[in-house]
């Protein structure tokens, strides 16, 4: 296990563990497993847009541009630490190791499980959307279902058998290295949002289908006014099942330290994100919105298949096409679920790489990517998709990723005013400091009220109290201790069982 060093002097960022992974990708590797987090537009349009109305067309937009913000600063700060890995989580440990060396292991260590927890249940959110269009697909009874715990959402049997074959096909280009997995990414991402893209801008061509009168003025589904008390509350709630989707965006940064040029590929892979990011998410809701309208928005929330297909009918009224569209929306999930194995194991190896996990998790197979990490992501989605449904995943899921990213913004923050002349290959305005700490304070509110009121509420319309998931959600980020607890403990037992260094004496003169 290797550090890397470098100069304590104060134009350096000193010693810091790497992540030791294969330099075995570029821009486009990172770029379009990132897209996994885009994709995710997918479950949320149609939820978000039937309880906000289309008011939350600005919601949309507004949490969607904090996530292109919070990708260029981890751009910035992926320069900074070229081999790190793990995404936004592994480099907010550095704002705080000097100023606060012993609270900043912990930060390390909170952040980055947090961020696991965040990631890794997506393939099962993605595996029951998938059951379900397949279903749809190729005209499957769904009818026969089985509940495995109290408060769980009856799952059909066809949905849990199709989620685990999926987990498992997904496992093997993950094992097989980070080229093997760019190149299977590459063509699920083409293969998913070429045509994603093209349904956004498909108005175009046919523009007597828009209706601005769908979408002004402003209103939620109960005709509030977008500057109503009621609307913003309502956009608190909302914005707790928001950024589990729209801030998904800066996955590509798990993979900036397997690129072979960090300092020219961290800025490209993440603005190109940010700005894609950006345009799908404010894009498709407007569009859906207005050819759509409310009703039938509402009446297909909780099927993507069926709202992505019904936007496409009314645009270009071919039939056939909404099994194309069930097609690529499958493609696109599939995608998302690649990540969902292989991004978050490599949050989990470098916190063990740092000594905060175990080191069961830094373990490597002969490709040299984390192995037993993407394993453990596996085997716990085969046993999530036992939820049910993917309203009460984003709850539990959602009470470690919003909050991962406070210590992240904040740690950007600190890093432009304590070390002002650290270099930066990639810098961006000094006034962006500012920014980064504004959206930190916003991600706090989103998860410390946000995210409760959702839990209490239901996240999407006519779901109900997810209050057990909220609680079994921090249960998850409390285990974290005890593990942490466990590898300093064994650290400790091993530093006294090593015999110090012979002292040499020279004795000839």
């Amino acid at each position: 296990m290797s550090i890397r060093a470098t100069s304590a002097a104060s134009t350096d960022i000193g010693a810091y563990q790497g992540g030791e992974l294969t330099k075995g990708t570029n821009w486009w590797g990172a770029f379009v497993v990132g897209l996994a987090g885009t994709i995710l537009v997918t479950g949320v349009t149609g939820p978000v847009l039937a309880g906000a109305g289309s008011a939350g067309i600005v919601e949309f937009f507004f949490v969607t541009v904090t996530g292109a913000i919070l990708c260029i600063c981890v751009a910035e700060m992926a320069t900074m630490l070229p081999d790190r890995t793990g995404g936004c989580p592994a480099y907010a440990y550095y704002a705080f190791k000097d100023r606060f060396p012993r609270s900043a292991p912990i930060i390390n260590g909170v952040t980055s499980w947090m961020y696991w927890l965040g990631w890794w249940p997506v393939m099962a959110v993605n595996n029951i959307l998938i059951g379900g269009i397949l279903a749809t697909l190729f005209n499957v009874n769904i009818n026969h279902t089985i509940k495995f715990m109290a408060g769980a959402v009856p799952i059909p049997v066809f949905s849990l058998i199709i989620g685990t074959i999926i987990c498992l096909f997904l496992f093997v280009p993950s094992y097989l290295g980070i080229r093997l997995g760019t190149v299977f990414a590459t063509v699920l991402g083409l293969a998913s949002m070429i045509p994603l893209t093209f349904l956004a801008i498909s108005p175009i061509f046919h523009p007597s289908v828009f209706h601005g009168g769908n979408i002004w003025p402003l209103t939620t589904p109960g005709g509030h006014s977008f500057f109503s008390l009621h609307t913003w509350t309502l956009f608190l709630e909302y914005t707790a099942l928001l950024t589990w989707n729209v801030i998904a965006m800066e996955a590509a940064a798990c993979y900036l330290g397997e690129c072979k040029n960090p300092s020219r590929d961290a800025p490209i892979a993440m603005s190109l994100e940010g700005g894609y990011g950006v345009f799908i998410y404010t894009v498709i809701p407007l569009v859906f919105f207005g050819v759509l309208g409310l009703s039938a928005i509402t009446a297909t929330q909780a099927d993507p298949g069926a709202l992505f297909g019904g936007f496409m009918l009314h645009v270009i009224h071919v039939t056939a096409l909404q099994d194309v569209v069930d097609v690529v929306l499958v493609i696109a999930l599939l995608l998302s679920s690649l990540n969902a194995i292989m991004g978050p194991a490599r949050s989990l190896y470098q916190s063990a790489m740092d000594g905060d996990l175990p080191k069961i998790f830094t373990h490597r197979n002969r490709h040299n990517v984390p192995d037993f990490s993407m394993a453990l992501n596996v085997l716990l989605n085969i046993v999530l998709i036992g939820f049910g449904a993917p309203a009460v995943i984003y709850i539990f899921s959602n009470v470690g990723y919003v909050g991962s990213f406070v210590p992240v913004m904040i740690g950007y923050y600190f890093l432009r005013r304590w070390y002002p002349n650290l270099p930066r290959p990639f810098r961006l305005p000094e006034w962006m400091k500012y920014v980064a700490l504004f959206v930190a304070v916003f991600y706090l509110i989103a998860w410390a009220w946000g995210i409760p009121l959702c839990s209490l509420h239901g996240c999407a319309v006519g779901s109900g109290n997810e209050l057990p998931q909220f609680f079994i959600g921090w249960a998850v980020v409390l285990a974290w201790f005890p593990l942490w607890w466990w590898r300093k403990s064994r650290d400790r037992a091993e530093a006294r069982r090593t015999p110090p260094p012979a002292v040499v004496t020279d004795v000839s003169g």
